[in-house]
């Protein structure tokens, strides 16, 4: 019996060393979690596997955690430095585990399956991060249930010129054909349903990308960095917006993506760097406005001080899918260029203000593009979509060479000649956004395809360019009805969802705010990392209201990387020097007044002194 004792003891001893150190492989695995999450593969799965048998006391107390810090940990116990403590360890860890029978009802012993291990892990992973688990899980039923209700997607009135590019790819002369070669690729499958579920994934990898990043880099709590999630999880018109064939979706995850990879290091590797640059340029050839965000990246990166390398690689992994584009665009329209739009919105954008009469010099060819203010249409974009459009004074086709150059040139000497009307109507749509009430917008036409409605539209029979009927492309796309079918309840569960829960504009304008804030107390290095996403964010707001005319949907790709920001604005460094800032203001009274009081008190001790 008393041979037992020490036995009993070190047993103990070295059981408790095998818990501590399996808590400190479960913070590093949880740690690798993050980074695994962000990445949005099966990393996360394995990680989860790794961090619950830590978290069970398994084998991973001899240094076999995914990390391989918490064998290094174990070294530094006072058992480990003979290896006796850890073998204990692991001796007591097994020995307490077949004690217990495990929660599946298999053998302490036996092997678990693919299947067990998998579900194991994604409870462990749940078990860590709970408020996030519970976000992610509502927004993916949330997306389910739209899914289920408005079978198998919904349209915009432009999703039918992407599906005529992916039906026989040619480079559209409006927009650039980025999500095009998404519905191309896609086609042998003939799924809407199948594009609707993959925009939906893609918005919630977005949300993982948010927590992980801010969990990682910025050094969130889970519940902190689940909150700047959610906006892009939750949002009823963001989950709309991904059930419409449109390219939002598809650049938004994009930025995002090129934003995290940008983030998750201090110093980007050339790897980093290269991907990032594709990413951005994939981005461009989704939409425009993707060619400011490949500024703001080469900016952030030059303030910084990433290295001329880092910066030389983005420029040229962004500009190789760009140039490439712009060479097939050459070959088939004869000019070296993306789109043939950009004139024809930028003349939009000035339509409603131009006064041909403060113009000198206007060119004779250009006089039909002049508008008396009483026959001015009521939206900018009237100016380019209505039939009475002066755009359509000129023959040929709207969008074509000729028009772009002249509504270019037009849209420059308006800008020049009436810079305060021009600063006027941007500063007008750009605070349009923050608004807290969501108002009909253009018109009741177009605000209506960004809601769940209760009835389906049929699909339009308007003739596309170059032959065809947009409805029998969808048609084809689908091989079958194409047409949007509105399924009870689940389609009155999203309308009434969409009623209450979404983002409202003064609420984005706060978001906005406090990345800024957030900024301010960095300033000597210019706000460190969340510069880059609440700059992207603030342009993405502002480049429509520049270049074009307000919309819902040229909102919502900012909200991420707002939220991204905001989130930011509550990482460590921020806090210490915001307390920084507190305890001197408080130490600076105090201090002043210190020396007021304590002299008539010296001033009274001296001359007893000196009478002695």
């Amino acid at each position: 019996m008393a041979g037992e004792a020490p036995r009993g003891t070190a047993l103990e001893t070295g059981l408790g060393t095998a818990d501590d150190a399996a808590g400190d492989g479960g913070a590093e695995a949880s740690a690798e979690v993050g980074a695994a999450a962000e990445a949005g593969g099966t990393a996360a799965g394995t990680t989860g596997k790794a961090a619950g048998k830590a978290a069970a006391g398994g084998d991973t107390p001899g240094g076999a955690t995914t990390g391989g810090n918490s064998g290094k940990a174990i070294a530094d116990t006072p058992e480990s430095p003979t290896g006796a403590g850890r073998k204990k360890g692991r001796a007591a860890a097994g020995k307490k585990t077949g004690d217990v029978p495990p929660i599946d009802g298999t053998s302490g012993d036996a092997p678990l399956s693919g299947g067990k291990r998998r579900a194991r892990g994604l409870w462990t992973l749940a078990r860590r991060h709970p408020a996030f688990s519970v976000i992610i899980a509502t927004a993916a039923l949330l997306r389910l249930v739209a899914m289920l209700g408005y079978q198998p997607v919904m349209y915009f009135n432009d999703s039918f010129d992407y599906l005529h590019v992916a039906t026989d790819p040619y480079p559209h002369p409006l927009r650039p054909d980025g999500y095009a070669f998404l519905l191309w690729i896609l086609k042998p499958l003939h799924s809407f349903a199948l594009i609707a579920g993959l925009q939906h994934l893609m918005g919630l990898g977005m949300g993982v990308m948010i927590y992980a990043l801010l969990r990682r880099r910025f050094g969130l709590p889970g519940w902190g960095a689940a909150l700047a999630a959610a906006p892009v999880l939750l949002d009823a018109y963001q989950l709309q917006l991904e059930h419409l064939v449109l390219s939002d979706t598809l650049f938004t995850f994009l930025v995002v993506s090129a934003v995290t990879l940008l983030l998750w290091r201090d110093r980007p590797s050339w790897k980093i760097a290269a991907a990032v640059g594709l990413i951005v340029g994939m981005a461009w050839l989704t939409r425009s406005v993707g060619m400011p965000v490949l500024l703001g990246v080469l900016v952030f990166l030059l303030i910084r001080r990433a290295g001329w390398k880092p910066i030389a690689i983005t420029l040229a992994a962004c500009m190789l899918p760009v140039v490439a584009y712009m060479g097939w665009y050459k070959v088939d329209g004869g000019k070296f260029a993306i789109t043939e739009s950009n004139g024809i919105f930028l003349y939009a954008r000035v339509y409603k203000f131009a006064d041909c009469h403060q113009m000198k010099d206007l060119p004779v060819r250009e006089y039909p593009l002049c508008t008396e203010p009483a026959n001015r249409l009521p939206n900018s974009q009237d100016g380019i979509w209505n039939a009475q459009s002066p755009l359509n004074r000129y023959t040929g086709t709207r969008f074509s060479p000729e028009n772009n150059a002249l509504g270019n040139d037009f849209a420059k000497r308006a800008i020049i000649a009436q810079p305060g009307d021009y600063l006027q109507v941007v500063a007008h749509d750009f605070f349009r956004v923050f608004r807290w009430d969501r108002t009909v917008f253009p018109d009741p036409a177009t605000y209506s395809q960004y809601e769940f409605e209760k009835t389906s539209r049929p699909l339009p029979d308007w003739h596309m360019p170059g032959g065809g009927v947009a409805s029998q492309e969808a048609k084809g796309y689908e091989r079958g009805n194409a047409r949007t079918q509105v399924v009870e309840p689940f389609a009155g569960v999203a309308r009434g969802y969409q009623d209450v829960f979404y983002l409202r504009g003064t609420m984005l304008g706060v978001v906005l705010l406090l990345g800024l804030a957030g900024l301010v107390p960095l300033w000597r290095r210019f706000g460190g990392a969340a510069l880059l996403p609440w700059t992207l964010a603030t342009g993405l707001l502002l480049a429509p209201a520049a270049t074009a005319e307000f919309d819902y949907r040229y909102v919502l790709p900012a909200v991420p990387l707002a939220a991204l920001a905001a989130g930011a604005a509550f990482a460590p460094d921020v806090r210490a020097t915001v307390a920084g800032w507190g305890r001197w203001l408080r130490r600076g009274p105090a201090a002043a007044a210190a020396p007021a009081a304590d002299a008539p008190e010296i001033e009274t001790k001296v001359p007893e002194v000196a009478a002695k």
